[in-house]
């Protein structure tokens, strides 16, 4: 087997210093879901940090996230270009969504308090993206698919319809990029199959507007509202409305699928026909209310974890591309 490439990026341009909540842990609340594992990202498991790459105003700009201090302590972001001061309040953004900065300890408590399993650990963060449309998109290309061909995607998109930054990282497309392509040249240089038609149109719908997270987001819409407008997009089932419910911070939805079914006969010892352990999973985790899908989660990810060792020293080139059940 040939030697892994090692990213070798120079980050010497613009140093954030970005607050956290003070139970924020970068190594275990980015290593916390499968997105990290999926370009432009790249956690660098001897410097427990991240390497992505952002699309801000003015283009790409690759970034190194570390937390030299320990948990709680400010994050140092450094950039390999300078950014504009607008492009700074972009960027704060983006990661404040990405690393879920949102999400107090307040709130993480109250999952805590509802699972306590998971109050040790601290867990109760779920790693996302930048964007919601990018969230989407990689929602659609994990669906119906193995994960390799979910990771091969996902890089094809990022070097074919991303822009490159400075020190060569292609950040993730934006919608207007992937608005504005043929399905077929979609489907030919991403690989994304079939997807290809509702990614064009999915794309479409959010630069027009017609998605609108802060709507999918406010107290004032229910999470059946959400559900329902999800489940009306291009592509968009049961099993992907729910994993987007959770992305976007709505976590009453479980996203059911074949790992459900192996959890729910591995794990739980749920035994009877797919759709009646589907139906039996579903109402497993009902006693955790408005928490249900991180209870669900960390318990499948501790499984993960059992069999490759933790997250954090998960190499994305030799365990992430085989995480699945299927592969270990």
């Amino acid at each position: 087997m040939p030697a892994l490439v090692r990213p070798q990026v120079k980050v010497r341009g613009s140093l954030l210093r970005v607050k956290v909540p003070a139970d924020y842990s970068l190594s275990r609340d980015v290593c916390s879901y499968g997105y990290f594992l999926l370009r432009p990202n790249h956690w660098i498991v001897d410097q427990q940090c991240l390497l992505t790459c952002l699309h801000l105003e003015d283009g790409a700009a690759g970034c190194k996230l570390s937390q030299p201090g320990n948990k709680g302590s400010e994050l140092s972001v450094r950039f390999d270009r300078k950014l504009t001061k607008p492009e700074q309040v972009e960027a704060r953004a983006q990661l404040a969504r990405m690393l879920r900065l949102d999400e107090s300890r307040a709130e993480v408590a109250a999952f805590h308090k509802v699972d306590a399993r998971w109050k040790r650990s601290g867990r109760g963060r779920l790693f996302r993206s930048p964007t919601l449309f990018e969230d989407v998109v990689k929602t659609v290309t994990s669906c119906n698919v193995a994960w390799p061909s979910t990771i091969n995607m996902n890089r094809r998109l990022c070097e074919v319809c991303g822009k490159q930054s400075p020190s060569g990282l292609f950040s993730f497309p934006t919608a207007k990029r992937i608005a504005r392509m043929r399905a077929g040249t979609l489907r030919a240089r991403c690989r994304v199959g079939y997807r290809d038609q509702r990614l064009v149109e999915l794309a479409k719908l959010f630069v027009r507007g017609e998605v609108d997270e802060a709507w999918l987001t406010s107290s004032g819409t229910s999470d059946d509202e959400a559900f329902g407008f999800l489940l009306g997009l291009p592509g968009i089932g049961p099993y992907a409305a729910g994993n987007i419910m959770m992305l976007l911070g709505r976590y009453s939805r479980l996203a059911l699928d074949t790992e459900s079914i192996r959890h729910g006969k591995t794990v739980l010892g749920l035994t009877g026909t797919d759709r009646a352990i589907l139906k039996r999973l579903d109402k497993h985790y009902e006693p955790f209310g408005g928490h249900r899908f991180r209870s669900y989660w960390f318990e499948i990810w501790e499984w993960y974890q059992e069999a490759r060792g933790p997250a954090h020293l998960w190499d994305r080139d030799e365990v992430g591309a085989s995480f699945t059940a299927s592969k270990f």
